[in-house]
């Protein structure tokens, strides 16, 4: 079963965490320091990260910025804030779903659950594909454009994938995150604009001139093979 890190500084929080997820099978370990935890992330990689916000050392946020330097494993963060804004944030800098306190143990196990079963492949897919100007290599978790390799973030990357698997497609925010593999509940639907903001700026180092791209405006993003 999937070995779950989980970073929090509040013993009885992480020893209701560890009964839940052990009690699905899931095999963890307990650190309270951020600083640890991407020590131990480096040595030992976990198969998902649950990541307290207010950490003694550094903060969640900061850790996590860290974490995606060397990392894509998935996070969930845990919080006693509940504003929008953080929540935005959080996806935007690599989590997969953002979990305020009091939260039901029981809960946040369902959702480690189905962040791995949406992070796992849907259907068997080509080693390699080309389409237009893009090569995806499914296998290396790689996609080249114009020949030129891209230096995408795992988020990046499977938006880019989503968006090639049907060209000129009208996707919506709703089912983009969807294929990030982020819950649709966490309210994350507009923090698409920037990773499509993100995702154009190195496309355009690439082909300044061209837009693959296009926006919907009040509907959603295609992908344009040009």
């Amino acid at each position: 079963m999937p070995h779950i890190l989980i970073v929090e500084d509040e013993a009885a929080i992480a020893d209701t965490l560890i009964f839940a997820l052990q009690s699905e099978g899931f095999t963890t370990r307990w650190l309270s320091l951020a600083e640890q935890a991407l020590a131990e992330q480096q040595r030992s990689p976990a198969d998902l990260l649950i990541l307290d916000v207010g950490l003694p050392d550094i903060s969640g946020f900061e850790a996590c910025k860290r974490l995606r330097r060397f990392s894509e494993v998935p996070v969930i963060f845990l919080t006693a804030r509940s504003e929008e804004i953080e929540r935005v944030v959080g996806l935007e800098i690599g989590a997969d779903d953002y979990v305020v306190k009091p939260f039901s143990p029981r809960e946040v196990a369902a959702r480690v659950k189905a962040i791995l079963k949406r992070m796992a492949p849907r259907e068997p897919l080509a080693a390699t594909s080309a389409s237009g100007p893009f090569q995806l290599d499914s296998e290396r978790v790689q996609i080249h454009y114009h020949g030129q390799l891209l230096s995408l973030t795992r988020h990046e990357f499977r938006l880019l994938q989503h968006l090639l698997g049907q060209p000129e497609r009208v996707f919506s925010r709703e089912q983009l995150l969807d294929g990030l593999g982020v819950a649709l509940e966490a309210g994350y639907e507009r923090s698409i604009d920037s990773h499509i903001k993100s995702l154009r700026a190195k496309l355009r180092q690439v082909a300044a001139d061209a837009e693959p791209i296009q926006t919907h405006r009040g509907l959603g993003y295609s992908l344009r093979l040009v």
